[in-house]
């Protein structure tokens, strides 16, 4: 596959060039406008590296589109797929939770069955892009321990989020936004939210620390790694890094993003942030730790056309392209530990997504996985 005549964001400028992928792989890269005889010319588009992307939760909303719809989760699976590809995403860490609760049982226990359905669909080359597992673990749930069991080193988990929804701390430290959501979402009552509230709050105390740590065992168990999720304090975070963790999820506070900088932690950031210009959980916003210099990477988190609008929009604050489209390409990807990808560079796999700016949006027209067009 030759591509030419596009805007080629690499790591540190934007050129005009071309790009040449053999066998799955970028074999050159050219400066200039030339369109060789079978060249593709991409009429100076945008030609980025195919997006990674390290936290969505996407697949939950194609697994129950409705409370009462349950869908076979191959079919979801490969709707996720689809529809992620189409976003100009290449590689996807599809955050599987693992700890189930009595307020959040309309999943069930689900991660190892459908772990083991993305990993056959996978194998089969059933799926248009790039499939790892990332296990969100609830560490104030009685099931967490059975299910990190579950799943060992042939499963190739290649991150492990720490996750604690216990009221009135990290991402739902406001109660009545919590409220809010809980009654919004699964139509909890007041009574049954006090008393979901008293549970929680003595599980945490009964149980989360040993869980914490179990949860980092079982990580270095799976060769993956470790990220913490909603951090707070300069204390959550100090405790965070003793755990050994390096990557930060959506920190809550500017003094727990400047505490994650000061320990050496990537921070990652929800496009959905972004593009609402807050959180919606009342929590600190994106562009204001953008502005800062506290944000490394983006997540779709839960609206992956969000992702790309989202670095485009990070571009026209900082008024750098490459360091924005960074955030959700080459970043990711070091975070992770995948040095093959997220850079348009001889040697990285072949995946790329043509992305046109339309009236100030950014449209992607093509995305390549090894050199063979998915969306």
């Amino acid at each position: 596959m030759h591509l030419a005549n596009a805007a080629l964001v690499l790591p540190d400028r934007t050129v005009t060039g071309g790009v040449v992928v053999e066998d799955g792989v970028i074999v050159e890269v050219a400066e200039g406008g030339a369109v060789p005889a079978g060249a593709l010319d991409c009429d100076g588009d945008y030609l980025l590296p195919g997006l990674v992307e390290l936290h969505t939760d996407n697949l939950e909303r194609h697994m129950l589109p409705r409370p009462s719809v349950k869908v076979p989760y191959p079919l979801a699976i490969l709707a996720h797929d689809g529809e992620l590809a189409s976003c100009g995403i290449t590689t996807v860490f599809d955050a599987l939770r693992v700890g189930t609760n009595s307020e959040k049982s309309t999943y069930g226990v689900y991660a190892r069955e459908v772990a083991t359905d993305i990993l056959r669909m996978r194998d089969e080359g059933a799926l248009r892009i790039r499939h790892m597992l990332h296990l969100r673990a609830e560490v104030c749930s009685g099931t967490l321990l059975d299910e990190l069991d579950s799943f060992g080193p042939e499963d190739r988990v290649r991150l492990v989020s720490l996750m604690d929804h216990t009221p009135g701390q990290r991402q739902f430290r406001d109660l009545d936004k919590l409220w809010e959501y809980h009654s919004g979402k699964y139509g909890t009552s007041e009574e049954d939210f006090a008393q979901m509230v008293e549970r929680r709050l003595a599980q945490r105390a009964e149980i989360g620390d040993t869980h914490d740590t179990a949860a980092a065992a079982a990580a270095r168990r799976y060769g993956a790694a470790l990220a913490s999720h909603d951090d707070t304090t300069e204390e959550q975070v100090g405790v965070s890094a003793a755990l050994g963790i390096r990557l930060a999820e959506f920190p809550t506070t500017v003094e727990a993003a400047e505490a994650c900088r000061a320990q050496g932690m990537r921070i990652i950031m929800g496009a959905p942030n972004v593009m609402r210009g807050g959180s919606h959980s009342g929590n600190v916003s994106a562009i204001d730790l953008a502005a800062r210099g506290l944000l490394d990477i983006l997540s779709s988190d839960y609206v992956p056309s969000m992702l790309l609008q989202a670095a485009f929009r990070l571009a026209g604050i900082w008024g750098d392209v490459p360091r924005a489209i960074c955030t959700v390409t080459a970043n990711p990807a070091d975070a992770a530990d995948l040095p093959d990808r997220g850079r348009i560079k001889a040697g990285c796999l072949g995946d790329l997504a043509r992305v046109r700016m339309m009236d100030g949006v950014p449209v992607v027209r093509a995305v390549w996985r090894g050199g063979a067009r998915v969306g």
